[in-house]
């Protein structure tokens, strides 16, 4: 793998590979060497997971590791739609169940329920069980909005006093699925979700972020220039967390370097 170029942003770690076969394998061996490495120490860890096809050579990478104990990791997952019928494939429970979750053996694995009638429930539910335990990683994306999770810009909230809530989803967002291949057309994305908060993820002690593509390309440079640390661009606060490494293909990153 080739590591174009490395940049320091406040305390973010941004690094630009050659391509994006390269990131992922950069990021799931990180994501690996610091699994086994806290696991030297503690009887069990708990990790948050993006779904998007953003994190698929990051997770493909990640599950190859023959040296994880995964029996000793909870895990958990960041967001889900509302309203999608059963068994449809854009869930996202569905695609972490394909990528990583049905792949390994982990000790726990704590879905949000797609099925869910009452959101406001669920989000308790949710959030009762993140209260319960210390997040140690979380492996995420940035959207072509900036968000992190589906903490859009107009309902991204750095002091927010929840740790999952329901939102609405913005058109940039929704559209975002569109170009991924999620979906065929706009008027099919839902317009609600479940995340999980800022507050929740960057609880964690570790952040590792996989964004690849030319898609994401100024939402990349916004994360990494902007003057301000703002909700206009919710990955920017990523910039203050001690832990967090962002990884971009030379598309992603192509107007940092």
């Amino acid at each position: 793998m080739s590591l174009l170029k490395q940049i320091k942003k406040g305390k973010l770690d941004v690094r630009i590979y050659d391509t994006r076969k390269s990131m992922g394998e950069a990021a799931g061996n990180d994501i690996g060497d610091t699994i086994c490495r806290l696991l030297e120490t503690k009887e069990c860890l708990n990790m948050i997971f993006a779904a998007a096809p953003s994190q698929n050579e990051t997770l493909e990478t990640l599950v190859s590791r023959k040296d994880i104990d995964w029996t000793k990791i909870n895990a958990f997952h960041m967001d889900e739609y509302i309203g999608l019928k059963d068994g449809a494939p854009q869930r996202f429970g569905s695609y972490l169940e394909k990528a990583i979750f049905g792949k390994v053996p982990f000790k726990s694995v704590n879905y949000i329920n797609a099925s869910m009638t009452d959101a406001g429930a669920e989000c308790e539910r949710y959030e009762e069980l993140l209260r319960n335990v210390k997040i140690d990683i979380v492996v995420l994306g940035i959207g072509e909005n900036g968000h992190i999770a589906f903490n859009d810009p107009p309902v991204a909230d750095f002091e927010d006093k929840h740790l999952v809530k329901p939102v609405r989803l913005d058109e940039v967002c929704r559209m975002q699925q569109v170009h991924d291949g999620c979906f065929e057309k706009i008027e099919d994305v839902p317009e609600c979700a479940v995340t999980l908060t800022i507050p929740a993820l960057l609880s964690a002690d570790y952040l590792f972020c996989s964004v690849p593509a030319a898609s994401k390309a100024q939402a990349v440079k916004h994360t990494v220039t902007d003057e301000m640390i703002s909700t206009s661009c919710p990955a920017t606060i990523m910039r203050n967390h001690p832990g967090a490494v962002l990884y971009c293909d030379a598309d992603s990153g192509s107007l940092l370097i």
